[in-house]
């Protein structure tokens, strides 16, 4: 059965009425704190009221700071009332890991108000989808048999379950991603190499879990210094042109819409009941006609990057996401001149894992089995965005597995190709597969394209969502 999502019953404490913290998204309680219509102690709070409540079923933490959160909190109001115009002022987040507040630095900044330390896998498994918190295993918020894919895993499981609107994670291989997918949230992975990172083989890049578009923008107009309104659409400045390459009709120079075939019904699975990032009630339509824009974004729909066989249903309910966007104008669908056919990544990857591989910086890998896989997919990469702006995929090429392990199979089949090549990508809802858990669709750009990601990623919010998330346990 699928959970039923539902708001936190227990309002925060105001100077007169005010909205419960866990229903308001990042950006609403910046704005509120702002306008001192919520004090950022009071949002604390409640937030750290809720994971306590929700934890020892969730285990989503590794340690909760209580005190030291209401202590920043209180700074931040005073800031607040100092005049100080803080972009994510009051917002509670959750940073990845015990190390995560060392990068957390420009959030801090902007106002943001770490809470805890979310899970990250334990010693003893090779597989990194998974999470172990203060009371046992993290569970996937959907289905508690299931794990909520990692290594962001306390992240993507206190998102998904309203506890924190926002919480980092970094990715390496998908490790944004694919908790994003399975737990039914926002996932961005930056670029590599655009954001700093410590990571010695160049693959790891900082990334944001959120429950909407727009907290994932806020998030990453404040670490990047880039602008970044997902409420805007493409074309409209701000983003560059987005006409891509020259074609006609809705969905680019194809005839007609792309056939659903073996990749199931335009219409989607259903989803079990609204989560809004607002209090308003669903987002109104678009104030824009997205269908009758000459610069809507190509995209190239991908099942499987040429190489992997990703589960059939997996591969329905994010194919029906895709064609959905094209039907609400987000996106128009193109077929590449060439079929996109990458290397397996696998060899590449876990050979520049290995110990002794030669840190990023070296003029070349040592090993020449990764420079060839490398520089193929690098050049039919670059080829693709030549003709479109957006590849889609799947995110994760099966549901989440049992606690016990993922077998044989690479969760990560579909995502650390991009860590490999850097470029930036995003997962967002698709829909829900038959077991009952979220699936979801990734949407990677060219190199620098974090923007229009988050442009596109709001589009499809708007038209396809608003999604829901899993509610309190």
């Amino acid at each position: 059965m699928t959970p039923t999502p539902g708001p936190d019953p227990d309002p925060v404490s105001a100077p007169g009425p005010g909205p419960a913290a866990a229903a308001l998204s990042a950006v609403e309680i910046a704005s509120a704190v702002r306008s001192r219509t919520l004090h950022a102690v009071d949002v604390v709070a409640k937030a750290l009221e809720r994971i306590e409540r929700a934890d020892p079923a969730l285990s989503a933490f590794i340690e909760v700071w209580s005190e030291d959160a209401l202590r920043r909190a209180g700074e931040v109001d005073a800031r607040v009332m100092a005049g100080e115009r803080l972009p994510l002022a009051g917002v509670p987040i959750g940073v990845k890991g015990r190390r995560g507040l060392r990068t957390a630095g420009p959030l801090l900044a902007a106002g943001c108000v770490p809470v805890g330390a979310t899970s990250v896998p334990g010693p003893g498994t090779p597989w990194q989808t998974w999470g172990l918190g203060r009371y046992g295993r993290t569970v996937n918020p959907w289905r508690h048999d299931r794990t909520p894919g990692g290594s962001s895993a306390g992240s993507a499981a206190a998102v998904a379950t309203g506890l924190v609107p926002l919480a980092t994670g970094s990715d390496g291989a998908g490790s944004v991603r694919i908790p994003a997918a399975w737990c039914g949230v926002v996932g961005l992975k930056a670029g590599n190499g655009r954001l700093p990172s410590t990571d010695r083989t160049g693959l790891m890049a900082p990334g944001v879990l959120a429950r909407c578009v727009a907290d994932a923008a806020a998030y990453w107009g404040v670490v990047s210094g880039e602008e970044a309104d997902a409420d805007r659409p493409p074309g409209s400045g701000g983003y560059g042109s987005l006409a891509g390459p020259a074609g006609g009709g809705p969905y680019g120079s194809l005839a007609g819409p792309p056939d659903p075939g073996p990749y199931g019904s335009l219409a989607g699975p259903p989803v079990p009941g609204p989560y809004e990032c607002s209090l308003a009630g669903p987002p109104d339509p678009a104030p824009y006609d997205w269908a009758d824009r000459p610069d809507v974004p190509t995209a190239v729909w991908s099942p499987d990057l040429g190489f992997d066989a990703p589960d059939p249903d997996v591969v329905a309910v994010a194919h029906a996401a895709a064609v959905r966007l094209a039907e609400a104008g987000a996106v128009r669908l193109v077929r590449p001149r060439t079929p996109l056919r990458l290397d397996d990544p696998a060899p590449a990857w876990l050979a520049l894992r290995s110990p002794d591989a030669a840190p990023a910086s070296a003029s070349a890998p040592a090993d020449p089995g990764i420079h060839r896989i490398r520089a193929a997919n690098d050049d039919r990469l670059a080829d693709l965005f030549t003709e479109t702006r957006l590849l889609l995929t799947p995110t994760a090429p099966t549901p989440p597995h049992g606690h016990a392990g993922p077998d044989d199979r690479y969760s990560t089949s579909l995502t650390w190709a991009f860590n490999l090549s850097g470029h930036p990508a995003i997962s967002i809802p698709a829909g829900f597969g038959p077991d009952g858990c979220p699936v979801g669709l990734q949407l990677v750009a060219a190199h620098g394209a974090e923007s229009l990601l988050l442009a596109v990623a709001g589009v499809a919010e708007r038209h396809i969502g608003p999604w829901p998330t899993a509610g309190d346990i």
